[in-house]
């Protein structure tokens, strides 16, 4: 991933726009998706549908 000293405060984005932030920051689609994954999977990115956090699975 390329180095960027972005700061990010929380809010809340559509898993869309989560992606195309990541992308922007990667060199291809592997890493894209291994960023996400990441983010989910530590809990850093919590996918909430209605105001219920559900789990998000990564196939």
């Amino acid at each position: 991933m390329k180095k960027t000293n972005q700061i990010l405060k929380p809010r809340t984005l559509s898993l869309g726009d989560l992606i195309l932030a990541v992308s922007s920051c990667t060199k291809n689609t592997k890493e894209t998706v291994a960023a996400v994954a990441d983010l989910l999977g530590s809990g850093q990115v919590r996918v909430e549908n209605n105001g219920r956090f559900t789990r998000a699975r990564v196939c």
